[in-house]
C-alpha cells in the first residue's frame, strides 16, 4: 500500500506504476486496454450527471434556506441541515453494508499508521465552505455572479492542482487543449448569465468584491476533489463521503454559532408533510462526494471540474425554464452549448496525455 503523503512522494510511485503498466496496454494482445477505453468514454457523461446533481441540490438548499428564515444564519442553517441529513444516510449505509464499513475501518487504520496524512482528511471543510458561501453571498450577488465566481475559481485552480499532482492520478501536464477547455468553459458560463450581470439592475463594486468568497470556495472545490480521490484509493468512495460529511458538519456547526453575531432570524424547520423533498439535498451531496471521489482518477481534477460545470449549467437552464425562476433567452442557451464544447475540448486533451 503506497504512502499518500506529500505530493512529491506519491509522484514517484505513480510514475513508476504508469511506466510498468503502459507497455502491456499498448500491446495488441493486451486485455485491459478496451476496458480502459470504455471507462474513459463512460466517465465523461457520468461526471456531467454529477454536475446535474449539484444544480438540483443548490435549488433544494436555497428553498430550504428561505423556509428556515432570513439572512446569513438561515443560509448556514440550511447547509448544516443538509450535511446532517447526509451524514445520517451515510451512517445507515455503513451500518448495513459490509463494504463501506470495512472502508471506514481502513480509513481509521491508514490515519493511525501515517499512510494518510491528516490534511488529506480536510476535504469536507471545502464542501462546507461552498454551501455556506452560497447562503452568505447569493442574496446579495445573485446566483449568476455566484456561479461565475465558483466556476472561475474551480477551473483555474484545477489546472494548478493537476499540475502539482495532488490527485490520485498524479501530475498532469497543463497542455494547450486543457487550458483552452478551461477558458472556453469559464467564458461560456459568463455568456450564460450575462443578461443577469448587466443592465439597469446590474451589480455594483461592493457586490463584485463580495464575489471573492465564492471565487475562493470554487478554488477549494478542486483541492477537495483531489484529496478525496486520494482518500478513496485507500478507503473507498463511501468512507470518503463519511469523512467529508463529518468534517464538514463540524465546520458548519462552528460557523452557525458564529452567525449569532450577524443579523437574521431562524424559524422552525418545515415538516415532512409540507416539504420532505427539501431534505434531499444531503443525500444528493452524498452521491456527489462518492461519485467524484471515484471518477477523479479517470481524467483528473480539471476534466472532472469541467464536466461538473457542464452538468450544472445545463441543468440550471432546464430548472429555470421549468420553474420560471429566470428567463431562458438565446444567450443562456448559447452559453450552455459552448460549455459542452469546452468540456469536450478538455476531455479530448486529457485522453491524449
Amino acid at each position: 500500500m503506497r504512502d499518500l503523503g506529500p505530493p512529491g512522494s506519491s509522484t514517484t510511485t505513480s510514475t513508476t506504476t504508469s511506466t510498468t503498466t503502459s507497455t502491456p496496454a499498448s500491446t495488441p494482445d493486451a486485455g485491459p486496454a478496451p476496458h480502459r477505453t470504455l471507462l474513459d468514454v463512460l466517465a465523461v457523461p457520468a461526471m456531467v450527471a454529477v454536475g446535474a446533481l449539484v444544480a438540483v441540490q443548490s435549488q433544494l438548499n436555497g428553498d430550504l434556506a428561505q423556509r428556515l428564515g432570513e439572512g446569513a444564519r438561515a443560509g448556514v442553517a440550511a447547509a448544516t441541515v443538509s450535511f446532517g441529513v447526509g451524514l445520517v444516510v451515510l451512517a445507515v449505509v455503513v451500518a448495513v453494508l459490509r463494504g463501506p464499513r470495512a472502508g471506514v475501518v481502513r480509513l481509521v487504520a491508514a490515519v493511525r499508521s501515517g499512510e494518510l496524512r491528516p490534511w488529506l482528511l480536510l476535504g469536507g471543510v471545502a464542501g462546507a465552505l461552498l454551501v455556506a458561501t452560497q447562503g452568505l453571498t447569493v442574496g446579495t450577488v445573485g446566483v449568476a455572479l455566484f456561479t461565475v465566481a465558483v466556476v472561475a475559481g474551480q477551473t483555474s485552480s484545477a489546472l494548478v492542482v493537476d499540475r502539482a499532482g495532488l490527485g490520485p492520478s498524479g501530475p498532469r501536464a497543463v497542455s494547450r487543449g486543457r487550458v483552452v477547455g478551461a477558458v472556453v468553459t469559464v467564458a461560456a458560463v459568463v455568456l450564460t448569465v450575462s443578461g443577469r450581470l448587466t443592465g439597469p439592475e446590474g451589480l455594483g463594486a461592493a457586490a463584485l468584491a463580495l464575489a471573492l468568497l465564492p471565487l475562493l470556495a470554487g478554488a477549494a472545490v478542486s483541492w477537495q476533489q483531489a484529496v478525496n480521490g486520494r482518500v478513496s484509493e485507500v478507503a473507498g468512495p463511501v468512507a470518503t463521503a463519511v469523512n467529508n460529511f463529518a468534517v464538514g458538519l463540524v465546520a458548519l456547526l462552528v460557523l452557525l454559532a458564529a452567525t449569532v453575531l450577524l443579523p437574521g432570524e431562524l424559524r422552525g424547520p418545515p415538516g415532512l408533510a409540507d416539504g420532505w423533498w427539501l431534505y434531499c439535498g444531503g443525500p444528493l451531496g452524498v452521491a456527489f462526494i462518492a461519485l467524484t471521489a471515484a471518477l477523479v482518477k479517470v481524467h483528473g481534477v480539471l476534466v472532472l471540474g469541467l464536466c461538473v460545470v457542464a452538468g450544472q449549467v445545463v441543468t440550471s437552464v432546464a430548472l429555470d425554464a421549468v420553474t420560471g425562476a429566470a428567463e431562458v433567452g438565446p444567450a443562456t442557451v448559447a452559453g450552455a452549448v459552448v460549455t459542452l464544447v469546452g468540456v469536450g475540448t478538455g476531455a479530448l486533451a486529457s485522453r491524449r496525455r
